[in-house]
This record gives structure tokens, sequence and C-alpha cells, in this order.
């Protein structure tokens, strides 16, 4: 088995690569020479390729594609026309002029993007008596420090890689698109920077969803803070169920990665997306507005 990771432009597909490494010979490309030989000195086996063509050339079984967002739709186009599965590692769009140009592309069942964190052990297999349910809340805490140094600005930039309301807000709305479905809009947003004073977004946001049924919904971001960990809470006429997922002694397991590979494998093997690109969809319309009105 052969999977190209096409760029590096997070710390996701280097995560990733460690559980693809025991699957699957890799291929990978990376214009930026500092990050590709991050790669390579943890991978040394691992073919490395001059272009995003010649990464794809061949016909590679599956593509985990991490380029900026502004790159993504051009870059998504060249892995459709492969019909390899690909896994868009999250989030897709960040602006509506990223997510209109997606709207245009062919894709396919075997598309996969989002938060890995709905493939957690702590959160997949959780379901809703949604006739029981009143209201439900994500809280998100995940720093942003390291973009308050200028690291990967582009992600901090709100009109190419969405800041900290789209990049860090997609793990709520992901989780509660995931229990609830795909009817939901957004009712409002809001953003503050309260600690970290260089950052070009926001370290604090929240964002209010209404789905078509009724059910309302919260999505609380705190990019300032000492640990990483994602609740959601689930509030009946008469309880409240609270899910927490955290690294635990193993990241990679704790958070969602290696569940999301396992699904890429799948889908590598003929599988369809077990997200469904209308939630993909769902998730990244209520981002964008976000970010639009905040």
């Amino acid at each position: 088995m052969r999977i190209a990771l096409a760029g590096l432009a997070t710390s996701h597909p280097y995560t990733d690569a460690r559980t693809l490494a025991r699957h699957a010979d890799l291929v990978v490309w990376e214009p930026d020479p500092e990050r590709l030989r991050r790669f390579t000195d943890e991978h040394p086996r691992a073919k490395v390729a001059a272009s995003l063509a010649e990464a794809l050339a061949g016909g590679p079984d599956g593509v985990v594609l991490t380029v900026p967002n502004p790159q993504v739709p051009q870059a998504l186009a060249r892995v459709l026309e492969t019909g390899a599965p690909c896994f868009v590692n999250k989030p897709a769009a960040a602006t509506r002029a990223q997510l209109e140009q997606l709207d245009r592309l062919p894709i396919h069942d075997r598309v996969l993007s989002g938060s890995v964190l709905r493939f957690a052990p702590a959160f997949a297999g959780v379901r809703v008596d949604r006739d029981e349910l009143l209201a439900v809340r994500a809280t998100v805490r995940h720093d942003v420090g390291i973009w308050a140094t200028g690291y990967n600005a582009w992600q901090d930039t709100p009109g190419e890689g969405g800041g900290t309301m789209v990049t860090m807000g997609i793990h709520g709305v992901e989780l509660l698109v995931a229990l609830l479905g795909p009817a939901v809009r957004l009712a409002g947003a809001a953003g503050a920077t309260r600690h970290y004073t260089t950052l070009r977004s926001e370290d604090t946001g929240v964002l209010a969803l209404r789905w078509d049924d009724g059910v309302t919904g919260t999505v609380e971001i705190l990019g300032v803070s000492a640990s990483e960990s994602y609740t959601v809470t689930l509030h009946k006429r008469d309880s409240t169920e609270t899910i927490v997922i955290e690294p635990g002694d193993d990241p990679v397991k704790g958070l969602g990665y290696e569940g999301t590979i396992e699904a890429f494998l799948a889908m590598v093997g003929g599988a369809p997306s077990p997200v469904p690109w209308s939630q993909t969809r769902a998730v990244l319309d209520v981002l964008v507005t976000a970010r639009e009105r905040a």
C-alpha cells in the first residue's frame, strides 16, 4: 500500500504518519525544507516527491492532504482527478470564497475531512435521545499561544486560515454536528483577545447554534489554556450528561488521531467515508459564517 502525504502545513500529518507508517509505504511532498527535513528525520524510508504532481503520479492508494487553506481547493481538485480516497486535515475551508470553491468540486464519497475528535474513544459511539434533549454545549480548551509568536501566521489570519474561531472552533462544532446532524445554522458569534495580544485573530470565542427541530447549542473556544481538553454537555429536563475528551497517556489514541486514520484506511480498502460530506459542509458553513459575523 502506498499513501501520499501531500503537504505538511500543520502538525497533524506528522501525527498521522506515525500510524500510517505501520500499514503503508509513505510518499511525502512539502515545499518548506525545514518541515520536510523534520518529517524525513522521523521517516527516513519515505519517498520524497518534488511536487504535488509527482506525489500523485502513479496513483497512490490514498492521500492525506494538508496544505494552507487558500491552497486546499486547487490541491483537492488534483487529488480528486486520481480517484484516490482522500483525508483533508481540518479545516477544509476557512472563508466563504474557499467554501464556494469546494462547492464546485466533484467531491465523492471517499473524501473525509473534519476534527479527529469525533473518532476519540470517549466520544465515538455516543448517541442522544433527541426527544429528551433541551440544549447542548461544547467547550474547546486548546492553547493558541504558539501563533502569538508568529508561527504559521496564515492559520491565525482570518482571511486565510480562519484564526482561532475557525481552526479551534471546528472541534466543538464537529462534535455537536456528529451528535445532532447537519440541519443547523449559526445564531450568533463573538470573539475577543483576552491574553495573547499579538494574535491576528482572537484567543477566545463563542458560537450560538440552532438545529431545525429547536435544539440550541453553544460552542465555547478557550485558546488560553494550560491543558488540552474537550467537553460536550448534554442538558436534559432532569439531568445533565458530560463527555470529556482528553489526551490521556496516549494522545494519538485518546484524541482520535488513530481512529481517524483507521477510518481513512477503511476508505482505502473501498469503504465510503464514515462522515457524509453533508455534515462536513454544514460544519464549515457554521464556522465560515461565524468568522464573517465575528
